[in-house]
């Protein structure tokens, strides 16, 4: 006789699959290999907690619930906060002085920028352009090193390539690293060059005044921010049409004409190398920017770049909850899929080809399981999910 119904037990396997480039074990998986599928990556079982995971240009890094962070992959300028500069295959924990716990950590090209729960900005790695904002006789530092010219509490911190954004809970933006400033020399000269893209150290950006600041996110030459109203205001490199704008690069924050979204407020913007996707109230995914690589999501009809940098939508995407963007690849929660685009050039899709994807499409191996948490690195996917495994206690 078969028990009653009440008798069957569910338990949730959660499982943190990664794939993509891996040539210096970024993936977590105690190897170097390149991944065009979906693997489940070496984590002990608190992957169930995790609240974040992201990565950078071969490093990545995961928040759990309890605030902790753990990290793995190239760490040649000590960008993985170990304290130490050797590669690293499989996730370790990250210890931050003061036993601090971390909010939020963004990645740029070699170096960390990590957000704790109490409003203060640590960084490590690479400043060989000042982008860690800290003292500039520091090449490189593998220890995290507090940002002391922060005076008030910082809620959003975004790494581009080599340069880094943060918004402080008053809605000021913040930045800090020179690898903007070659491009706004050729641009702007005669001009004087804004001291934002100047500075070593954080300089408040001008030209935001009358607004308020929630957001911030970073290109590799490019910067963004979303208000607390929903506006989106752009500067830096518009060499791929990135900032909807006719000129070659803006000094100051420029407001994304309203006109373009239809009206509608921002809730969430992404920013890869050189393109961004934002998500609006009407639950409308825009994409704009460049386009080479099937980055946009939508198949261009013409080869006229004013097509590709405005903002248009893809409706595959309608209703996405989540969406990370890597240099030129994309990932997207819409239901509990995974949706990949874009570059896919060392599998980071996870459809097993590496030819780019122009259109958003499920990940094949993905479809039964139901997607928690997406992140990206340059050419790297991550996704957190839970598969349910139904168990006949009586049989």
């Amino acid at each position: 006789m078969r028990p009653p119904k009440q008798m069957e037990t569910s338990t949730i396997t959660y499982t943190l699959y990664t794939w993509g480039a891996n040539s210096f074990g970024q993936l977590g998986l105690k190897n170097a290999e390149d991944q065009v599928k979906p693997q489940c990556a070496e984590y002990r079982q608190e992957a169930r907690t995790l609240r974040a995971i992201t990565g950078g240009g071969g490093h990545s890094a995961l928040i759990t619930e309890s605030g902790e962070l753990l990290v793995c992959g190239q760490n040649h300028k000590g960008q993985l906060g170990l304290g130490h500069v050797s590669e690293v295959m499989t996730f370790q924990l990250c210890q931050l002085p003061g036993l601090r716990t971390v909010q939020q950590v963004s990645c740029g090209w070699d170096f960390t920028i990590i957000l704790t729960d109490d409003g203060h900005v640590l960084a490590c790695g690479s400043n060989s352009f000042g982008q860690l904002g800290v003292s500039v006789e520091t090449q490189h530092t593998p220890e995290p090193l507090l940002l002391t010219s922060l005076k008030e509490p910082v809620i959003s911190v975004a790494a581009g390539l080599r340069h880094t954004l943060a918004v402080t809970g008053s809605g000021g933006v913040y930045q800090w690293g020179t690898g903007l400033l070659s491009q706004a020399k050729r641009a702007l000269s005669p001009q004087p060059i804004p001291g934002h893209f100047s500075s070593k150290e954080p300089c408040l950006v001008t030209g935001l005044d009358h607004v308020s600041a929630k957001h911030v996110t970073a290109g590799s030459a490019h910067c963004a921010c979303l208000t607390v109203s929903g506006q989106v205001f752009l500067w830096g490199s518009n060499k791929h049409g990135q900032l909807c704008r006719k000129e070659t690069f803006l000094p100051l924050p420029t407001a994304l004409d309203q006109s373009l979204l239809n009206g509608e407020r921002v809730l969430a913007l992404h920013s890869g190398w050189t393109h961004l996707i934002a998500q609006t109230d009407a639950k409308r995914v825009l994409t704009w920017g460049r386009a080479s690589y099937g980055q946009l999501g939508r198949q261009l009809t013409t080869t006229d770049s004013t097509e590709s940098s405005l903002p248009s939508e893809v409706r595959t995407l309608h209703g996405a909850t989540q969406i990370a963007c890597g240099s030129e690849h994309n990932l997207a929660i819409v239901g509990d899929q995974v949706f990949s685009w874009g570059w896919n050039e060392h599998g980071m899709c996870g459809d097993g080809s590496v030819c780019d994807v122009i259109q958003p499409q499920p990940i094949p191996d993905l479809q039964n399981a139901k997607a928690l948490l997406i992140g990206c690195g340059a050419g790297h996917s991550l996704v957190l999910c839970c598969l349910k495994n139904s168990e006949d206690t009586g049989s």
